[in-house]
């Protein structure tokens, strides 16, 4: 299961991660992301290669505003601590598995 990240657990789950870090940003009364919800589940159950995390919108707002977050869902790719990668909306999971190389 995707790990719930928070501005205090944040460096250490996501900007130290020697994994690559797929971060969704979500919140409760989106409806595309309920969608995408069951993808980003199954892309952390399938891939002990990467690390899969959920950051709420609402509830991480510094977090949210950190990454110029303007529409959910929106998915980021960190690797080494940097941004590779990002898309907002909902993307098939070979769309999103791709984006992870």
């Amino acid at each position: 299961m995707p790990l719930t990240v928070t501005k205090e657990n944040f460096d250490l789950e996501v900007i130290k991660s020697e994994k690559p870090v797929l971060i969704d940003f979500w919140a409760a009364w989106c409806g595309p992301c309920k969608m995408i919800s069951p993808i980003i589940d199954e892309i952390a159950k399938e891939n002990s290669d990467i690390k899969v995390v959920k950051i709420n919108v609402d509830k991480e707002s510094e977090l949210a505003a950190s990454f110029q977050i303007m529409s959910i869902p929106t998915l980021a790719v960190v690797k080494e601590g940097q941004i590779v990668n990002r898309v907002s909306g909902v993307r098939p999971k070979e769309a999103i598995l791709e984006m992870l190389k």
